[in-house]
């Protein structure tokens, strides 16, 4: 089984590019879904040991911990060191299921990939980017964006340059959604996957 991790940057079109990975059959184990999961589950009494006062009703409040963590770097490492482990498992569980299943590839959604050392765990990374004024104009149309959440991702992201450097494969979504799947089917020929 081929396993591809999906990376990106904040605004670049990662996650609808995971959609028509999905669209065409690829199963995608999405991170940022399963810490969703974990926060409505396993993470909500971690995370309230940890952080009091941020878990209501039995979830997360995730407003009440962004103002607890964004900012501050020990925060952040100790949330981190609760749900990196759970999301990993979680990681696990998928490609055990999808090994059983017998599918080709399969693809994780992994928007840290590279600043938690992930891409050890794949067979090759696959870059989703964008240019700088496409990001932008992306990011500026986020209703729930602000300045300061902006910064605290983009803290947390290594340069999109050196994601460049580093990938395996690329795919630039500046051009529109039509684009990007035409980009996203080569690349899945390419690999000897296509569906």
């Amino acid at each position: 089984m081929f396993v591809l991790g999906l990376t990106g940057s904040i605004g670049v079109g990662k996650s609808t590019a995971a959609a028509m990975f999905r669209a065409v059959g690829v199963k995608v184990h999405d991170s940022d879904a399963a810490v969703h999961a974990l926060y409505c589950g396993a993470a909500a009494p971690l995370v309230e040991a940890a952080f009091p006062g941020t878990v209501r009703d039995g979830a997360v409040d995730r407003a009440a911990l962004a103002a607890r963590v964004v900012g501050d770097p020990a925060a952040m490492a100790r949330l981190e060191a609760i749900v990196h482990p759970l999301v990993r498992a979680d990681r696990e569980a998928f490609l055990a299921a999808a090994r059983a299943a017998g599918e080709r590839i399969v693809v994780l959604d992994l928007p840290l990939l590279f600043e938690t050392g992930a891409e050890s765990e794949v067979d090759a990374v696959l870059l989703v980017t964008a240019s700088e004024a496409v990001q932008k104009a992306r990011i500026a149309a986020r209703p729930d964006m602000t300045e300061e959440k902006l910064a605290a991702i983009l803290a947390r992201q290594m340069p999109d340059a050196e994601k460049r450097r580093r990938a395996d494969f690329r795919i630039d979504t500046s051009a529109g959604m039509g684009d990007t799947e035409r980009q996203i089917r080569a690349l899945l020929r390419k690999i000897g996957t296509a569906r």
